[in-house]
């Protein structure tokens, strides 16, 4: 027969005293074990899996907005239009190419100017040398030594205008104007992104409603509402920058009249 062992009372009492903390061996390692949260493996981050889940999304977003232009270019698809915020697009757009040629054609009278100037300057001083050296024709030499210097005086002044002018003009073009075209590119694809999950709740929507319909149904509602928002923001964000433009267009204004002011007095 097996041996009775009987209970213990101080072993008892040891065991209670310990509390949480419990020894357990195993060979030669001793494995110990208390109270806590337990972290799970399934619960730990996996950096590989968020950067396949970020690859999958970007890659489904990149097919619904290339056949949504594909769908757009064959006549096939709609696609939303503000007709007021279009017009003023395709404005902004061709007054950027005036004021490009503008800009262009200020700064080759610029560089014209400037050997202009330096020519009378150089001819200024050479009939004033010629007029030293000259006495029977002093008095010829010193007026027109005494033009070309005034000659190239009020050259300089109108070179500085054209000057102020390119830069106000660069700046417009270039800074201003080039802003909110990176607006407009950005509202543009916005809007692609909205029609192409618009065009997918649609089609979702015309199908039929059972279980296993109605969670891509919501989900594609969900994913619809975002680019919608999206969308609205851009097209407010492009509104507000031509609004901006159409009320500090007199600041370039000003700065043509200028120079034409001053082009009409050189050449008087």
């Amino acid at each position: 027969m097996s041996p009775v062992i009987s209970p213990s009372s101080a072993a008892a009492s040891r065991l209670a005293g310990q509390g949480s903390d419990l020894i357990v061996p195993k060979g030669n390692l001793q494995m110990q074990q208390k109270s806590g949260p337990v972290v799970l493996a399934d619960e730990i981050k996996n950096p590989a899996m968020e950067k396949l889940e970020l690859v999958r999304r970007w890659s489904l977003n990149t097919y619904k907005c290339t056949r949504q232009i594909i769908s757009e270019k064959l006549g096939r698809g709609s696609r939303t239009v503000d007709l007021e915020l279009e017009a003023q697009i395709e404005i902004l757009r061709d007054n950027k190419k005036k004021y490009e040629n503008v800009l262009k054609l200020a700064q080759t009278l610029s560089t014209q100017l400037f050997q202009m100037v330096h020519t009378q300057r150089q001819l200024g001083d050479a009939f004033a040398d010629l007029s030293l050296k000259s006495l029977e024709l002093h008095e010829e030499f010193g007026y027109n030594a005494d033009t070309q210097k005034l000659l190239a005086k009020n050259g300089e002044t109108l070179l500085g205008a054209i000057n102020f002018f390119i830069a106000s003009v660069n700046t417009l073009v270039n800074k201003t104007i080039e802003d909110t075209l990176m607006t407009v590119k950005q509202y543009e694809s916005a809007r692609i992104e909205y029609d192409a999950y618009r065009t997918d709740l649609e089609e979702l929507n015309l199908g039929p409603r059972d279980a296993n319909t109605l969670p891509k149904i919501e989900q594609s509602q969900q994913l619809f509402q975002i680019h919608k928002e999206k969308y609205d923001k851009m097209r407010n964000d492009v509104s507000v920058k031509l609004k901006f433009l159409e009320e500090n267009k007199w600041y370039t204004e000003s700065h043509l009249l200028d120079l034409m002011h001053c082009l009409k007095v050189h050449s008087l």
